[in-house]
């Protein structure tokens, strides 16, 4: 935990350091690729470099655990490790790479802040990045020992490239080899990693969107200008071999007994289709509420899968499209709309606004912050936020 020496520092510092960390952030990058290209080929997306999206999840990482560390001495934010472990774990981030990061992120750090930085401060801001550093490093530890081999990609082969809606394909992967398969539970994702034209190798994260366990079909949208999706819409067929990682991520299905709330948007269906296919093959009994949102009924990506298997648990579903169709409601999905059940579990994904404004309506529905949980693709800038 902070220790007391530094926690004074650090509580006087946060503002100034805060307000500063999203500058500081662009020149540690900067920085570290400047001195490791090599990291920028199959480890970092230069596409959130471009967005910033990837600056500005790490500057809310670090202030929001600084902040967690003053505001509530003694323990950790475990949500935000968490979330940031698993990401981590499916890009194969090991603990020598923290010692890189430490390098050109303190760095950054004593450029930007050059005129009022003191060795106490530099000491306890050093104190701060290593308390995250070491509690990420003992959670990836144990999620690689975890798994059912030790390797951090797989070769597996393509079965099947279907059309899923409009501008989305489903793939369908075979182990390509004899490494021992890792099971996943419904709603984690895996790490695809694809060769693009000019040859630097980059990865992306796409959640499992059939059976979970050892099967690994994953749904992807062709997005406009995307370098990853474009790879594999156009240049991945059938018997093709992909490099894919175990599957991680911590929002999966909880156990218990209460009712369900799955919530998507767009290709967001993807998560919470491989939780609604997991109830559906154990024949549960639990109350499920299913809540999609898409532009066009022709864009659902996963229409003929989560219909079926709503179906088979008698699952109330409920539709929200832009374009008016019949059965469906019109507009933007509303959870004002809907009858929420009492303690209920909401499981969401889907674009950040449409998961504020649901998260926003559950909790004013009266279910608790924690009973919502959400998957984010890409950065996660909300959780850091």
């Amino acid at each position: 935990m902070l220790s007391e020496k530094s926690r004074p520092v650090i509580e006087s510092t946060l503002p100034l350091v805060g307000s500063r960390i999203g500058e500081i952030t662009v020149d540690f990058y900067n920085r570290l690729f400047a001195a490791h290209p090599e990291l920028l080929d199959g480890l970092f997306s230069r596409a959130n470099q471009r967005s910033g999206d990837q600056q500005r999840a790490l500057a809310g990482s670090i202030a929001a655990f600084a902040t967690h560390l003053v505001n509530n001495p003694g323990t950790l934010p475990e949500k935000v490790l968490a979330r940031i472990a698993h990401k981590h774990a499916s890009l194969g981030i090991t603990e020598e790479q923290y010692g890189v990061v430490y390098e050109h992120l303190f760095a950054a750090i004593a450029a930007d802040l050059a005129e009022i930085i003191t060795p106490e401060i530099a000491e306890a801001w050093t104190e701060v990045y290593w308390l995250m550093a070491d509690a990420l490093i003992k959670l990836e530890k144990d999620l690689y020992a975890s798994g059912a081999n030790g390797k951090m990609w797989m070769p597996w082969r393509v079965v099947a490239k279907e059309p899923a809606g409009t501008d989305a394909l489903t793939f369908t992967l075979e182990p390509a080899d004899d490494t021992p398969v890792t099971a996943a539970k419904p709603g984690q994702y895996i790490s695809v990693k694809v060769q693009l034209p000019d040859g630097l190798r980059q990865v992306r994260q796409y959640s499992l969107s059939g059976d979970a366990g050892t099967s690994r079909t994953f749904t992807t949208k062709l997005n406009d200008g995307g370098e990853v999706s474009t790879a594999l819409h156009t240049g991945v067929e059938p018997g093709d071999i992909l490099e894919i990682s175990n599957p991680y991520g911590e929002v999966t299905l909880k156990d218990g007994d209460g009712p369900i709330v799955l919530a998507s948007a767009g290709i967001g269906c993807t998560p919470t289709a491989s939780i609604l296919r997991s109830l559906a093959e154990t024949g549960t009994d639990r109350k499920v509420l299913v809540l999609h949102a898409e532009k066009a009924m022709d864009n659902w990506a996963l229409r003929g899968q989560m219909t079926a298997d709503a179906a088979r648990i008698d699952a109330e579903l409920q539709l929200w499209l832009e374009t008016p169709h019949q059965g469906a409601n019109s507009g933007f999905m509303s959870l004002r709309e809907v009858g929420m059940p009492a303690d209920a579990s909401i499981y969401l994904c889907g674009p950040l606004p449409f998961m504020k404004k649901i998260r926003e309506e559950a909790i004013q529905s009266g279910i608790p912050a924690t009973k919502i949980h959400y998957e984010v693709f890409g950065p996660d800038v909300w959780l850091a936020n």
